[in-house]
């Protein structure tokens, strides 16, 4: 038997992204605040950043008053960029959408969803986190559809 000296380095290193495992990242899929230039973005995305780029996805996209927007169930696209985070950045960024996994889904403003990722050629990336309102809250809320599935904001409209 020949032996064989293999350096792990340079094997990870020509790796494709999803040789990261889930205990170790993440795949987000934002559209508002949490999206590259947006206002949460430095805060809670660019540390724990591994890659990005533009990518859309199925559903229903409303501003609402309060700054940011909300993503419905629906058919329609919608933009925002596909993320792939280190894992240790999906609690702050749960607790920012106020979203809890031990809580009734009801009592959540958002939830976390995995929904299907496309490039924005329309082809399939993947699935990827999400985080989606229920339409009855977004109404509530006064939301305003957005048929162009875009939402950009800028820091002085955001309430807390």
């Amino acid at each position: 038997m020949i032996g064989c000296q293999i350096d792990l380095a340079i094997v990870l290193q020509f790796q494709p992204m999803n040789f990261l495992d889930s205990q170790h990242s993440i795949s987000l899929f934002v559209y508002g605040t949490l999206k590259p230039g947006e206002f949460f973005y430095s805060r809670y995305c660019e540390a724990h950043l591994i890659s990005a780029q533009a990518a859309i996805v199925r559903g229903l996209l409303f501003a609402l008053p309060l700054g940011y927007p909300a993503l419905a169930a629906g058919s329609d696209w919608v933009q925002g960029y596909l993320l792939h985070l280190k894992s240790d950045a999906l609690e702050a960024i749960d607790e920012l959408e106020d979203y809890d996994p031990t809580r009734a889904a009801g009592d959540n403003e958002y939830e976390r969803i995995e929904v299907e990722v496309f490039d924005l050629a329309q082809n399939s990336i993947g699935k990827a986190w999400t985080y989606r309102m229920e339409l009855k809250r977004i109404l509530t809320l006064r939301g305003h559809w957005l048929p162009n599935g875009m939402w950009t904001g800028n820091a002085e409209s955001i309430e807390f």
